[in-house]
């Protein structure tokens, strides 16, 4: 399973094409594709209009959502937190923390562009999806 980051599906939806954008459009019919529920937040809440964000809504819902947020995600991504703050790389966002921590012990791999997941890759063995530039 990929998870698809909110910075892939913001360029996506907003038509800025990218590796990452490139490859989710060609990967979005022939992959198992999945988003938590922060990442459909994140993205709703940055649309301008109500219809904008029905059409998206409809778009993501089609993607496995997994049910996330409970306890032991909370302390095992406070714990990765720690980790990696301890050997100097301090992530700006808990939200990616969740979902970083989410994809580890899921062994989901994670489409994203924030820098945020490099520590986790680098660190913490996080599955990346890395899109071929051609």
């Amino acid at each position: 399973m990929v998870v698809v980051d909110s910075t892939v599906w913001v360029d996506y939806f907003n038509g800025f094409q990218t590796p990452e954008t490139d490859w989710l459009d060609v990967q979005l019919d022939r992959q198992r594709l999945g988003i938590m529920p922060l990442i459909l937040c994140e993205v709703l809440q940055g649309l301008r209009s109500e219809r904008e964000a029905a059409q998206v809504k409809t778009e993501l819902l089609r993607l496995e959502v997994f049910p996330s947020g409970d306890a032991s995600l909370a302390i095992a991504a406070a714990r990765n937190y720690r980790a990696l703050r301890s050997r100097g790389r301090t992530v700006r966002k808990t939200i990616d923390v969740l979902i970083a921590t989410f994809c580890l012990q899921g062994q989901h791999s994670l489409l994203h562009r924030d820098r945020d997941f490099d520590a986790f890759e680098e660190l913490l063995g996080l599955l990346v999806v890395h899109p071929r530039t051609n």
